[in-house]
């Protein structure tokens, strides 16, 4: 299969307004590419960039994803390793957008094969429940919204925090007091809160029945974490302080979590996100799929990756669900309730709309 072009898509989706603890979202800052092969087939890819988080930008992703585009041009693209070691060659970090170049490979690998990506990454069917999450307000409007959602049907719901802590308390309070005992609740801080902080809310909201908490500090406080770990009633989860298996397997022998969350967008793809669950397999950490603002053409891939491993029980694939004024995606996964079911067409069954793709600035190379 060799790489005859790829088109790059600076792939851009209005919002509602949307806050957690690094900022407000308005748009989704997305890349959207397409590799095609000299078998008449091509394989799709989607990031979404997270400047705060993964350092990178949609403008940076669209400049790196021209160099990959001429690095890959005339190369073999079911050699998925060397094509990928190809960008890590070229450049260090900017795994954000080296997630779109390896789900495209992926993509392309399983057309090629006739099978539905979770069945070429060796999995089968399971029941898949996304939580639906609740951004930063006050308390009593982060308390209706929980309202709202669990009259839709929502039993899991995940709630931002990291402003503060003894304010955090409080919407955890309202939200639990607004739904009562049986809906699942999950808090993410965003590496809000300082140790200290995070020592006294976490404690404070023990209370409230918490599945558990992801990423109270910042990254850089990692050496903290198995201190607040061993003293919180709440389960720790590492988020951003998890891009690589290396990370996962320094904080699973620290114990300074009791799961990983996974995202592409900080991983690089599915070629490092699958070492990272089988880190995390293998020391008996649980994992949660999780995504940044993607589209449902990522989230279908989130799911199929998420569908090809037992190890990841957790499910936060919600994004689209989040405020996107638009949905320009062909296929794709379907949302009943709030379970995930996934297309069995060949590939990740997921593109974009190819008039909206007209009206986006993009190059071909």
């Amino acid at each position: 299969m060799k790489i005859i072009r790829t088109d790059i898509y600076k792939l851009s989706i209005p919002m509602h307004p949307f806050t957690i603890a690094t900022g407000t979202m308005n748009y989704a800052q997305n890349i959207f590419i397409r590799i095609h092969v000299d078998e008449g087939i091509y394989g799709c890819g989607e990031c979404s960039a997270f400047p705060v988080i993964t350092g990178e930008s949609q403008a940076t992703c669209y400049e790196m994803a021209r160099d990959f585009a001429m690095i890959w041009k005339d190369k073999d693209a079911s050699v998925l390793e060397e094509r990928m070691d190809d960008l890590h060659n070229h450049v260090a970090f900017n795994a954000t957008i080296k997630s779109a170049f390896d789900m495209a490979l992926h993509d392309l690998a399983a057309k090629k094969a006739g099978l539905p990506l979770y069945r070429f990454l060796g999995g089968d069917k399971k029941a898949m429940e996304t939580d639906l999450t609740i951004g930063i307000e006050s308390p009593e409007k982060m308390a209706q919204t929980a309202v709202t959602y669990k009259k839709n049907g929502v039993q899991i719901i995940k709630i931002k925090l990291g402003k503060n802590g003894m304010d955090d308390v409080e919407r955890v309070k309202k939200i639990r007091q607004a739904v009562g005992d049986q809906t699942i609740l999950r808090i993410d801080a965003n590496q809000g809160w300082t140790f200290d902080e995070a020592l006294i809310a976490l404690n404070e909201m023990g209370r409230f029945n918490i599945q558990f908490c992801e990423q109270p500090l910042r990254h850089w406080d990692d050496g903290r974490l198995p201190l607040l770990r061993k003293n919180s009633p709440i389960p720790i989860m590492a988020d951003e302080s998890v891009f690589n298996h290396h990370d996962a397997i320094r904080l699973i022998e620290a114990k300074a979590c009791d799961y990983v969350n996974i995202k592409l967008a900080k991983s690089g793809g599915m070629l490092e996100a699958i070492k990272i669950n089988d880190s995390c397999e293998a020391r008996g950490i649980p994992c949660m799929m999780g995504g940044m603002l993607e589209s449902r053409m990522a989230l279908t891939a989130f799911a199929h990756f998420a569908m090809a491993h037992k190890n990841i029980i957790f499910y936060d694939m919600d994004t689209c669900m989040l405020g996107h004024k638009t949905d320009p995606v062909h296929g794709g996964i379907l949302y009943k309730g709030y379970f995930i079911e996934v297309p069995d067409n060949p590939g990740i069954g997921a593109d974009i709309d190819g008039q909206f793709l007209k009206s986006l600035e993009h190059i071909s190379i």
